[in-house]
């Protein structure tokens, strides 16, 4: 079975069409009667683009590196300490999400930690 050629600009309609119907506040059914389409079409492309969607996130994943982890330990105290594979210790004396953002943010800046 061969291939079928997807029309960009179809999809690009139907995609308007459900930022629209989402940020409406309205019922598919009510959306669907004032834009004068069917209910079961609409369904079917909020399925499909929602299916390429998933099928475009797991081809741009897949072309990624692969993330590197570091061990980070909940100490009883509350601090959190974080262990570098270069052996760099970095130990926070809070569990503050600011803070620890801007941890990861800097050692992902450095090419080793």
């Amino acid at each position: 079975m061969a291939k079928q050629q997807r029309d960009l600009a179809r999809e690009q309609h139907w995609r308007s069409l459900v930022s629209e119907w989402r940020a409406s506040g309205s019922s598919v059914r009510e959306f669907c009667r004032q834009r004068a389409v069917t209910e079961p079409q609409f369904y079917a492309w909020r399925r499909t683009l929602a299916e390429r969607d998933v099928q475009t996130m797991r081809r741009r994943h897949a072309k990624r590196k692969p993330a590197k982890f570091v061990p980070v330990t909940v100490l009883a105290t509350g601090a959190v300490e974080v262990r570098c594979p270069s052996g760099h210790v970095v130990t926070l004396p809070s569990m503050d999400g600011d803070t620890l953002r801007q941890l990861f943010v800097a050692l992902a800046k450095e090419p080793a930690c």
